[in-house]
């Protein structure tokens, strides 16, 4: 532990741990805590359909008032929100998981499996994404937030794939990569144990780029009432009260806090990815 907390201090000191890193993580700390420390305080009956009087406003009742089917709103949110967290990660897992280990093989290994994986990944990477995901999740009968996240995952591994791809060309040629083979190293043994740990860190800021660009394709995917529309998530709130035109009726209390807590997430992600970036890059963090 004192290890640990030792390195901490010495990348925070050499300016690899910045302030935008810590700003990141700390409010998807805060998010992800409104979700599970606030569902003990709720009673997840008030967020069913016809739990309480619809469309009744902000007040000491209900503090972000209901909805027209007869929902409370925060209860709704807490709720809501860790489903989509969880979407957002398991599509990050799998995409990130998968890319990875092509990366890792197209890269180490080259010849025609890098030929292939590169001509997939780089052909796949030039197709509009949405539009395949629509025609995906149109035509899947019973939509869970497990299948969503698949869905989602099943073009979220290409990017991740170039990356990996790219950092293993460069650590490959590296003089410790030669003694690891003179010491008689098999090819896997180097993979995993000598490149790929060198470029975990890409493969870590990675994953934060992953999993905010699912989260985006899920809410867009379920603001278009393709998703799990049974399930609580913040784009299936979104879609309800578009349904029922709560904007132009000013309900506000219907969209606005879903689209705030979107906004933390995807602000976080994002400045937890730039941090990432600088921790993985030293020139960043001398700049």
């Amino acid at each position: 532990m004192n290890r640990f907390f030792a390195s901490l201090r010495r990348n925070y000191e050499q300016g690899r741990i910045s302030a935008i890193l810590v700003l990141g993580l700390t409010i998807l700390i805060a998010v992800v805590l409104f979700g599970v420390v606030g569902s003990l305080f709720v009673d997840p009956i008030n967020a069913t359909v016809g739990a309480v009087r619809p469309r009744r406003p902000p007040g000491a009742d209900y503090f972000l008032g209901t909805d027209s089917q007869g929902r409370d709103m925060w209860t709704l949110l807490i709720y809501a929100t860790p489903n989509t967290l969880k979407m957002g990660l398991i599509a990050g897992f799998i995409g990130v998981g998968f890319g990875a280990v092509l990366g890792l093989i197209a890269g180490h290994f080259g010849g025609v499996a890098d030929a292939i994986i590169r001509v997939i990944s780089d052909a796949l990477l030039t197709v509009p994404a949405i539009a395949v995901l629509v025609v995906i999740a149109g035509n899947i009968d019973r939509m869970s937030t497990l299948i969503m996240a698949m869905v989602v995952a099943s073009l979220g591994w290409m990017f991740t794939t170039r990356t990996v791809r790219a950092q293993v060309l460069s650590v490959r040629e590296k003089a410790y990569i030669e003694v690891a083979r003179v010491n008689g190293e098999g090819p896997w043994e180097i993979l995993f144990a000598e490149i790929m740990p060198n470029i975990m860190p890409y493969i870590v800021a990675s994953f934060v780029g992953t999993v905010s660009g699912s989260i985006l394709a899920v809410i867009g995917l379920e603001a278009l009432g393709l998703g799990a529309l049974e399930e609580m998530t913040l784009g299936n709130t979104i879609y309800w009260s578009q349904q029922s035109s709560a904007v132009l009726r000013g309900y506000w209390w219907w969209w606005g806090p879903p689209i705030v807590v979107i906004a933390l997430i995807f602000i976080g992600l994002f400045l937890t990815s730039v941090g990432f970036d600088r921790f993985a890059n030293p020139r960043l963090a001398r700049r």
